[in-house]
């Protein structure tokens, strides 16, 4: 069990604020209470829940903030959360430094992120360990706490890729499912929002998921995945370019021969007769 609080700690940062990364906050509510922040907070933040249930908003989403539930929200970033029950058990961590915004950057946190995990006590031990360490240690608890918070971030970071323990390879059903309805609906025009939806996460998780295995956005996956199929149809069929734009999911033929030469310097027809 976490360590039982209705308490937070901001504590002086002076002397740690040219690490890569500090400690800039800690704490944590039995019963949270609604916050709005209208410019984001100056800082980065992750909360997770432990009991009960909130709702966090920013942008138009709006999402679900349950006990295995952990969010992520950058710096600057207007947002709101508040409780949808009566008791609502939050734990939260605010941190910085010279090096946050490249590590943030490298580990595809750009955006808000939310995720599950059945089994919080990695984050929980470290939390309790983080907020222990700065209340007993008044001269180098920050400097000790700086170690643990990058720790916090990284196992974050574990769980948003949902790591398997066995052999440390990444389990990624939600990344297999969008691949798959990808390569199943090639012919179908459906959006990002629409490849999200049926893989059942946000669509800013769905593309830090694509930008991590693929380094690539799932739009531009999408545009190059009917550009490659497009052009083996070039190649070994005698189709109509027309056909060829409506199978590989394009609205148009003048929007499939634009896309093409975009991205590979000629036209679908030049394509063909150099490869014919």
């Amino acid at each position: 069990m976490s360590v039982k609080m209705n308490s937070f700690i901001y504590p002086y940062t002076e002397q740690v604020k040219n690490l890569p990364v500090y400690l800039a906050g800690i704490g944590g509510k039995e019963y949270q209470e609604s916050v709005k922040r209208a410019g984001g907070l100056p800082r980065e933040q992750i909360l997770y829940c432990i009991g009960g249930r909130g709702c966090l908003k920013y942008d138009n989403e709006a999402i679900d903030i349950a006990s295995g539930d952990i969010f992520y929200m950058p710096r600057g970033k207007a947002h709101e959360y508040f409780p949808c029950e009566k008791k609502w058990e939050v734990r939260w961590i605010v941190f910085d430094g010279k090096g946050i915004e490249a590590l943030m950057d490298e580990l595809g946190f750009k955006e808000p992120i939310a995720v599950h995990t059945d089994d919080l006590s990695v984050l929980q031990k470290l939390f309790d360990k983080i907020f222990i360490t700065l209340k007993a240690d008044k001269v180098y608890g920050n400097y000790l706490c700086s170690g643990l918070t990058y720790q916090f971030i990284m196992e974050f970071h574990r769980l948003s890729l949902d790591v398997s323990a066995p052999n440390g390879n990444i389990k990624n059903e939600i990344l297999m499912s969008a691949l798959n309805y990808i390569e199943d609906n090639l012919e179908t025009d459906f959006s990002v929002s629409e490849l999200a939806a049926v893989s059942g996460v946000s669509q800013q998780y769905l593309g830090r998921l694509f930008r991590q295995a693929i380094s690539a956005s799932p739009a531009e996956y999408i545009i190059k995945r009917r550009i490659r199929e497009s052009m083996r149809l070039l190649t070994e069929t005698d189709m109509q370019i027309a056909d060829i734009s409506r199978i590989c999911g394009f609205s148009s033929a003048g929007y499939f021969c634009a896309v093409f030469k975009k991205t590979e310097g000629i036209t679908p027809s030049e394509y063909r007769n150099g490869n014919k």
